[in-house]
């Protein structure tokens, strides 16, 4: 494997464990350590992020990570479909690329010698007659996703001497959109490729460009390799110069779940939920919303789509409250070889206990109790009852910032809220607000008893 390929992807793995920046080579272990050690204490003070990031770094044992490519231009549940994926190994603080590839090839050439069911959606919908690598993260907690993940790759791979995979990190073509800000536009084969066209570019490339240009099927993926390669010749002495940037990036993007991690190691896997580092859904006794799309056949159609969740509330003639979750959305594009008829298939999370009583659209009714979730549908009326209400709405994974607007009317007057509303709208029944799901919002407010 080429060194642009393990120097970017190692910049990748760093900057999702929070660490702005990584030398070419490095020669003294001791070195390496007492780096990763002094940047751990930035991001994490105290003993525990230190020797959890060394850890990470396997210094204390080799350490190997599935890198997964999740393209948010074709949303799936655990933040996009998974079209390139990545092994690598840390073995004290050096990275060892094992494998790079498209996931196509993985799933057609990776053995079928086993069971594997797909979800009744993917199969009534994509026709599959199991369940594939590249379809993987169909939870939208990126624990559950990672996991079926894992269980699959070690089930299908071939030639690959592994028992266990130690952790997944997830991340969309955002990120590398943000480091090209920073870094500036790249050239390949007389193309530029900036934050602006990256993705759609790139796209055109391994969809069509590769025959164009006399490539096989099985290798329209390799530009790929020479991207990493002119990214590292960029990037390679910035990213250490220029830390504090390159850290800066990897924070939002992890904010905005644009990067997602996982560790099969309980206590690391508890690290990074805290701090909201891994994709996790919420478990909580309060109001909850996610709304989950998955593009089943539509293309690339997600980066012609605007979205406006808008959820509200009233209170019903028995005493409880009725919530209604609806979303807009707009498709701004045209046919072409990118974009076509949008075909979502929409899963909304709320809170156990919470009863269905109508929708629009095409349903399947599907019940099922992702991991975290408890039942907290009677604690929501009981609170609001006894003057509180909160409420947290969760962003799926690789999406943009979504707007989001609020109508919720509790029947009795608001004392406080946050965030607030505006002098305006104080002293009324209703929560008005038109915010953003940039990020995970949580909301709080009290009610005259």
């Amino acid at each position: 494997m080429s060194k642009g390929k393990i120097i970017l992807f190692t910049v990748l793995l760093i900057l999702v464990i929070g660490i702005g920046g990584v030398y070419r080579a490095w020669h003294n272990g001791a070195l390496q350590k007492a780096i990763v050690q002094e940047v751990a204490q930035k991001v994490a003070p105290g003993d525990s992020g230190s020797s959890l990031l060394t850890d990470a770094m396997g210094f204390n044992g080799t350490r190997t990570y599935l890198l997964l490519f999740l393209n948010n231009t074709e949303m799936r549940p655990g933040g996009g479909f998974i079209g390139v994926y990545a092994l690598l190994q840390m073995d004290k603080g050096t990275p060892h690329l094992i494998k790079v590839e498209g996931t196509e090839g993985f799933d057609n050439n990776g053995k079928t010698d086993f069971e594997s069911t797909p979800s009744a959606p993917l199969a009534k919908y994509l026709q599959v007659k199991r369940w594939y690598f590249r379809d993987s993260n169909w939870s939208p907690d990126f624990a559950s996703s990672s996991e079926k993940s894992i269980e699959l790759f070690l089930k299908q791979a071939n030639s690959l001497s592994l028992d266990k995979i130690d952790g997944v990190i997830g991340f969309t073509p955002s990120v590398m959109e943000e480091l090209l800000k920073i870094s500036g536009p790249i050239k390949i084969d007389n193309q530029e490729f900036n934050a602006a066209n990256f993705t759609e570019k790139l796209e055109y490339e391994v969809e069509y460009g590769y025959a164009q240009k006399g490539l096989e099927f099985k290798d329209r993926k390799a530009i790929i390799s020479t991207m990493a390669t002119s990214i590292l010749s960029q990037l390679k002495f910035e990213i250490v110069k220029d830390w504090p940037k390159y850290y800066a990036v990897a924070q939002k993007m992890l904010a905005q779940k644009q990067i997602v991690i996982y560790s099969t190691n309980e206590t690391e896997e508890n690290f990074l939920s805290a701090r909201g580092f891994g994709g996790t859904m919420k478990k909580t006794d309060t109001d909850y919303l996610l709304w989950a799309d998955a593009n089943l056949g539509a293309l690339k159609t997600d980066a012609s789509i605007n979205r406006e969740l808008s959820y509200e509330i009233v209170p019903s003639s028995t005493g409880k409250y009725l919530a209604t979750a609806k979303m807009k959305f707009t498709h701004t594009g045209h046919f072409d070889w990118r974009t076509s008829r949008y075909r979502d298939y929409v899963r909304i999370f709320v809170p156990m206990g919470s009863q269905l009583v109508g929708g629009t659209g095409q349903m399947d009714i599907e019940k099922s109790k992702e991991k975290g979730k408890i039942d907290s549908g009677d604690n929501v009326a009981n609170s609001i009852k006894n003057g509180e209400y909160n409420l947290s709405i969760q962003k799926q994974i690789g999406t943009s910032a979504n707007k989001l607007t609020f109508g919720l009317n509790f029947g009795k007057n608001l004392v406080a809220a946050w965030p607030g509303e505006g002098v305006a709208k104080h002293g009324d029944t209703r929560y008005d607000l038109v915010t953003d799901l940039q990020e995970d919002r949580d909301f709080k407010v009290q009610l005259a008893n």
